[in-house]
């Protein structure tokens, strides 16, 4: 007898599960077919609309998620729970006259002799014992068996815990509720990589008590059918609803248990593009993370459209490879994440690359930067922000502000300072950064081509120094020249450093008066070595310490305008 099909219904073909989308004739062939929506996106050939005809429509947004089947294609069988159950714990080491034995494993051709895995095997055929069951990718269709009366998995299984149902044949929630409604101890539940329907319409009440972690992925569900599903957990403290493809959240009712209860939420690899796409969690008053790795977000909200207040106990955010291009998204951070302690942020365009807007060149200097635009900030990318840490910062910070007011015309700097929301504050802290200002110069002119070098070598009797001008364009090789013709030196015997007049901060500074023993043997050690430190402090009584950053010009083609900055260095001359 020919199986009876039905729209919706969900199918194992070789272990490739797919849901039925259409019945019906498909035109220029003979014949019915079924269209089905694959699980597996890449494995069809259409989106449901075959030679310029739709016949239907799929959930994914995937454009070769579906093909046809003939409805004579023979499909795997399904199973009921307990029997997913035993052929997983059970029947799989059982030989025929009823002993246990050891699988074969063989690794290129030989077989491999097992060691220690009968006593797991023996635990896990207790079935009664069992408090994690993982029976994913089982083609389990049902609760019971016909022969099978209500109550039996509670007396067969009574302890589970931990319940992995994904990747199965369920098409009705159910199933799903018959089956936890005979779990009392049932704390976590799995359903990801099935394809749900009605979920709206189901009543049920009372199964799910007990769950407190409820994972969704890749189901493809709506956010609304996340909500209603999510409801029926009184208990649910974190909720995962990674790759459903989901665009925005609409605003639903979540109940008072759920907005005080749940605390996780995971909304991982999504389609959202800003954080007002989000704005329907906000009510969810008990929530501390959220999780948006793997999205497409860019910016807090569109142009001109208010992005939403999250929570007050929302602490950590994860934002992590997403397309964030731009620090303004960091800045408004606390505004709409008050109670914001906790971030992870890398793998975005703003930063991992070179930024010109601050002149940032590396993740170690955008860690530091949003240290010290985050004031309130604990922990970024899984570090701990110690107190030095957070002085560094913010000394570095400041100093990098410091040098893109020198490079601007004046009347830039309100433009400029606008661009970095903590700059009073910091400057209440640290004193202002020194801003120079340099004259700019008609390129045409001979002058912007030359750049004034002053050298300096100590010698025994004193400093000597000695000042010339060098065209841009001469490179390394060539200002050694010049430099040991100056000094009657052998330019194969000098090493020249370009002193940048900028000060860095040194992590490690002890707040604190005296210095331990081991800050003191740090500083001689520094000493020893010649490294110039500098402790300043500023109208607070608050330190910090500081060393001379110092570029050596290595010898090489690279033209001098291109190694240091400014019409007017000074490079200090060492001899080898």
């Amino acid at each position: 007898m020919a199986p009876s099909y039905y729209t919706g219904q969900r199918i194992s073909y070789d272990g490739a599960l797919c849901t039925v989308r259409y019945i019906g004739e498909v035109a220029g062939t003979t014949g019915s077919w079924l269209g089905v929506e694959w699980d597996d996106p890449a494995r069809g050939k259409h989106d449901g609309c075959h030679k310029g005809v739709r016949y239907f429509s799929c959930t994914s947004k995937s454009p070769i998620v579906a093909s046809f089947v003939r409805p004579s294609r023979p499909a795997d069988p399904s199973r009921h729970f307990l029997d997913a159950v035993n052929v997983k714990y059970a029947s799989e080491y059982t030989l025929a006259d009823g002993r246990r034995a050891a699988e074969e494993i063989f690794f290129f051709g030989k077989r491999a002799e097992e060691v220690g895995f009968e006593k797991i095997r023996t635990k896990q055929a207790n079935i009664g014992e069992l408090k994690v069951v993982v029976v994913d990718d089982l083609r389990i269709l049902s609760a019971l068996a016909q022969d099978e009366e209500e109550g039996i998995i509670t007396k067969t299984c009574p302890k589970i815990t931990h319940l992995d149902l994904s990747r199965n044949l369920f098409d009705r929630l159910g199933p799903v509720t018959d089956i936890c409604r005979e779990l009392p101890s049932l704390d976590s539940l799995r359903l990801s990589g099935n394809r749900l329907q009605g979920i709206l319409e189901d009543d049920s009440e009372g199964a799910f008590n007990g769950v407190k972690e409820l994972f969704l992925e890749e189901t493809l569900m709506t956010w609304e059918d996340m909500g209603h599903l999510a409801a029926k957990c009184p208990s649910l403290t974190s909720l995962n609803a990674t790759s459903n493809q989901l665009f925005s959240l609409p605003c639903i009712s979540y109940g008072g248990l759920l907005s005080s209860t749940l605390t996780t939420l995971t909304l991982e690899f999504n389609f959202f593009s800003t954080m007002a796409d989000l704005g329907a969690i906000a009510p969810l008053t008990a929530l501390r993370s959220l999780h948006l790795k793997g999205n497409n977000i860019t910016a807090i909200s569109p142009e001109g459209v208010e992005a939403p207040v999250f929570p007050q106990s929302l602490e950590y955010l994860d934002v992590s490879y997403n397309n964030i291009q731009t620090w303004s998204f960091i800045d408004n951070l606390p505004k709409h994440f008050p109670g914001l302690r906790s971030l992870r942020i890398s793998h975005n365009p703003v930063y991992d690359a070179a930024d010109m807007e601050t002149n940032t060149s590396s993740s170690e200097e955008s860690h530091m930067f949003t240290i010290a635009r985050l004031g309130a900030l604990k922990s970024l990318n899984f570090s701990h922000i110690t107190p030095d840490d957070r002085i560094d910062a913010e000394m570095f910070y400041l100093s990098r502000i410091g040098k893109q007011l020198s490079a601007a015309p004046e009347t830039e700097a309100p433009h400029i300072i606008a661009l970095h929301p903590r700059y009073a504050e910091l400057c209440e802290t640290y004193g202002e950064p020194i801003v120079v200002r340099r004259p700019k110069m008609n390129p045409a002119f001979i002058d912007a081509r030359l750049i004034t070098v002053e050298f300096h070598l100590d010698s025994e009797p004193g400093q000597i120094t000695k000042n010339t001008q060098i065209p841009k364009s001469f490179d390394i090789y060539a200002v050694k020249g010049i430099a040991g013709k100056l000094f009657g030196i052998s330019p194969l015997k000098l090493a020249l450093t370009w002193e940048t007049g900028e000060w860095d901060p040194v992590a490690g500074f002890d707040d604190q008066e005296g210095d331990s023993s081991d800050e003191e043997e740090a500083e001689e050690e520094r000493e020893r070595q010649g490294i110039d430190t500098h402790a300043s402090e500023d109208a607070s009584g608050k330190p910090g310490r500081w060393i001379k950053r110092e570029v050596e010009l290595k010898d090489g083609p690279r033209q001098l305008g291109y190694c240091v900055d400014g019409q007017d260095v000074k490079v200090r001359v060492e001899t080898r």
